[in-house]
């Protein structure tokens, strides 16, 4: 550097010295950065501990050292998520001194110091998922209280801590002749996590999937009675002798599948690299799930483990149909397999690699090809040894790729004749808008023709357009891809918006900036909003993941006194009105019975305006397992087995009110 420059620069450090450097110490880079290490302080975070600590019992069960886990949850201090309790049978977290840190006990070294533990070398695990030392110190450091006791020849010790820090050296509690084994029992700190709760629904279905991923444990949950209900009982004792394959069982339940059987299987990798098992379903006019895991950790995102069963399913499907003399089925894609499927592959391999400390995504790259030649055989044999079930399969992978190949073509015929917006070909009922885009288009789906001429002239021409349908669409929930491609009613809707369905939906091929879904504000409407909403869930999920899906607020009744006047959503609000405001005055009452009841003026100022109007969005939650959830729970409703209704209706006929049953 010339003297001139240096001399140009400004001189002196001000405050930047070496006071201004910490040195952070211990665990406290955890409680500083809690995102680095499990991904934020959410609800998922939270359930990430409880995850972290179950994890390192089932890694002693996998490695042979223990068969049973047991899980309490406990109400724990005021304000706090809960107390949560995992205990083990395994060999006990080593309690005596450390070689490397004299004068402390190695169960204290892995509590609170980061990437201690028996993980990294593969001798004490072959296969884990937990890594004692990051993810029960991460614990330990996020928790206001942990409390860890070992059993280990004959003699029980315990030590506490709080924040990460010892509060005491580890102790001797007494002989323990007919125990082993670790127990960690911790309470998030409210200071890290605020006033997040544990939820017992989320910690059952964790305990339950864990015990379907290694048939050789059981799993005890246990409950305090003031946190059970909804579904989890106060004690449940979990231990599945066939794996993942009674898991898909319960999954599925009674639908139809294109194969009696499910493909299901395990396999040990060569020279002791660890196993894979695996089962997979093809039910009938279902969007499917996949579930993935590598040592008994969700990987919701997938990864290399996932490629590998694809490739393994694609090269065998295809394989099949050269052999049956299907020459087509060389076009067979990954997606065609897959898609509407349920997918479990659990691996278990050594030293795992993830795209982060959360472990949502495997990027070991060797599991591709551990699990592709494992499953692939088997695969084989499994079309092979029932040519009619083989057959059967093969035909319903075809008919996916028809429906892709049919629609890839349509969508580049679209491009080569589609020049601008103006020559696409648009249903008749539609009533465009003039605007282009640019965040501020809508389309208002409104029922039949009454609603569909008042909207019409209560919108705005250039921002806003008009699409009626009659009455109540199909259930596609409960349709076949037939029935709901010769619907006239979701093919117009389908060429409105523009976006494709299913896998080909695009979002960014929307040609409206928002969908708003606008329906008579009674039982009925809310029926058609709702077979509207499962259309959408099921046929353009992308376009309800990108939040541009809305319901309109119409009101449902007008009050007037004198020269005022106003409008309620519903019976609870008008009441609110009527003590307060018209308190004490005259009024008169209207029910809308529709929109098309509703003039134009009115539609526009209650319902249509952005600057009067309410509008709730729809979306999708991000996490995996809450997207199941609803995917459940739309099945439930709204699929084919009208039995669920029945008893979904008779659980909660109590939850009704005595006058809207009267009326």
């Amino acid at each position: 550097m010339s003297d001139d420059l240096f001399d140009a620069l400004p001189q002196g450090g001000g405050d930047y010295d070496s006071s201004a450097i910490e040195v952070l110490e211990g665990l406290e880079p955890v409680r500083r950065r809690p995102g680095m290490y499990i991904g934020g302080t959410d609800d998922r975070a939270l359930h990430h501990l409880a995850a972290e600590v179950l994890d390192n019992s089932m890694d002693e069960a996998v490695a042979g050292h223990a068969n049973r886990i047991e899980m309490e949850l406990e109400e724990g201090p005021e304000g706090s998520a809960g107390r949560l309790s995992v205990s083990d049978n395994g060999r006990g977290i080593p309690v005596d001194e450390h070689p490397k840190f004299p004068g402390k006990s190695t169960l204290e070294v892995i509590l609170t110091t980061l990437h201690s533990g028996g993980k990294f070398s593969g001798k004490a695990y072959a296969t884990s998922g937990g890594l004692h030392g990051v993810g029960v110190s991460v614990v330990n450091a996020l928790s206001s209280h942990t409390r860890v006791e070992v059993a280990r020849n004959r003699e029980l010790f315990a030590q506490d801590f709080s924040a990460g820090h010892p509060q005491g050296p580890l102790q001797r509690v007494g002989a323990a002749p007919n125990r082993r084994g670790t127990t960690v029992t911790f309470v998030p700190d409210i200071a890290i996590f605020g006033d997040r709760k544990f939820r017992p629904s989320r910690l059952f279905k964790l305990a339950r999937s864990k015990a379907y991923l290694y048939a050789g444990v059981e799993i005890r949950w246990k409950c305090a009675p003031a946190l059970a209900g909804d579904g989890v009982p106060e004690e449940a004792v979990f231990q599945f002798p066939g794996g993942l394959a009674d898991h898909l069982a319960e999954q599925v339940g009674g639908r139809e599948c294109v194969t009696a059987e499910f493909f299901a299987g395990r396999q040990d990798f060569p020279d002791d690299q660890g196993r894979v098992e695996w089962a997979v379903a093809w039910p009938l006019w279902s969007d499917g799930s996949t579930s993935w895991y590598c040592n008994t950790v969700p990987t919701p995102d997938g990864g290399t483990h996932e490629q590998g069963l694809r490739a393994a399913l694609t090269r065998g499907i295809r394989a099949f149909g050269e052999l049956t003399g299907q020459k087509k089925a060389k076009d067979i894609a990954p997606e065609d397999v897959v898609t509407g499927a349920e997918i479990m592959l659990s691996v278990f391999i050594r030293d795992p690699q993830f795209q982060s400390q959360t472990k949502d995504r495997l990027t070991s790259p060797d599991a591709a090809r551990l699990v592709e030649n494992a499953v692939r055989d088997h695969f084989d044999h499994f079309l092979s040894n029932n040519m009619e079930r083989g057959r059967a399969l093969l035909g319903a992978v075809m008919e996916r790729m028809d429906e892709r190949l049919r629609r890839k073509a349509e969508r580049e015929i679209k491009r080569k004749t589609a020049t601008n917006a103006k020559k696409l070909r648009l249903p008749g009922k539609l009533t465009d808008c003039s605007g282009d885009g640019s965040g501020e288009t809508e389309l208002f789906i409104v029922e039949g023709d009454s609603a569909g001429g008042s909207a019409k002239q209560a919108r705005d021409r250039k921002t806003q357009a008009i699409l009626p349908i009659r009455g109540k669409i199909l259930n596609v929930a409960s349709a076949s891809a037939d029935k709901i491609r010769a619907n006239s009613e979701i093919a117009d809707l389908t060429l409105a918006l523009g976006c494709g369905t299913r896998k080909d939906c695009d979002a960014t091929q929307l040609r409206y900036d928002r969908i708003v879904i606008m329906t008579d504000a009674d039982v009925d409407g809310a029926h058609i909003a709702t077979l509207l909403m499962t259309f959408f869930f099921q046929e353009m999920p992308d376009l309800v993941r990108s939040g541009h899906l809305y319901l309109a607020q119409p009101p449902l009744y007008r009050l007037v006194a004198g020269k005022e006047s106003r409008y309620a959503a519903d019976e609870e609000h008008r009441a609110e009105l009527e003590r307060t405001l018209f308190k004490g005055k005259k009024v008169e009452v209207s029910r809308f019975k529709g929109l098309g009841e509703m003039n134009p003026n009115q539609l526009r100022e209650t319902t249509m305006d952005p600057r009067t109007r309410s509008l709730i969005r729809i979306t999708l939650p991000e996490q995996h397992e809450q997207r199941h959830a609803v995917k459940e729970l739309v099945d439930q409703l709204m699929g084919r087995n009208p039995e669920h209704r029945f008893n979904f209706i008779q659980n909660r006929a109590g939850e009704l009110d005595r006058d809207l049953i009267d009326a």
